[in-house]
């Protein structure tokens, strides 16, 4: 039969109650979260991550995105015979007019 004792992880119901050899490494997981939540929260007091700091890269791929759409859309839009027609129409009577 297992022996159990209880956990400093209490809180938590999957962890409660471990056995002697594995309470040592779940509680040093535990204790290692929470130090790494206090060196967040102390870089969120001293003002050096604020919650807008990933908004600049979602911001660039979106507008990456967009202009791939539009890049996209302008392919198709020349693609088409009808454009095409008026494009040459166009270089033709420049090349004409300059000679």
């Amino acid at each position: 039969m297992k022996s159990l004792h209880r956990c400093r992880d209490a809180g938590n119901a999957k962890t409660a109650n471990h056995t002697p050899l594995t309470c040592l490494a779940a509680c040093r997981a535990h204790d290692e979260r929470n130090v790494q939540m206090k060196r967040l929260r102390a870089r969120v007091r001293r003002g050096e991550l604020r919650r807008e700091e990933g908004a600049a890269t979602a911001e660039y791929a979106i507008a990456t995105m967009a202009a791939v759409g539009f890049a996209g859309l302008l392919v198709a839009i020349l693609r088409s015979d009808e454009v095409r027609g008026m494009l040459t129409e166009l270089v033709h009577r420049a090349l004409t007019f300059a000679g």
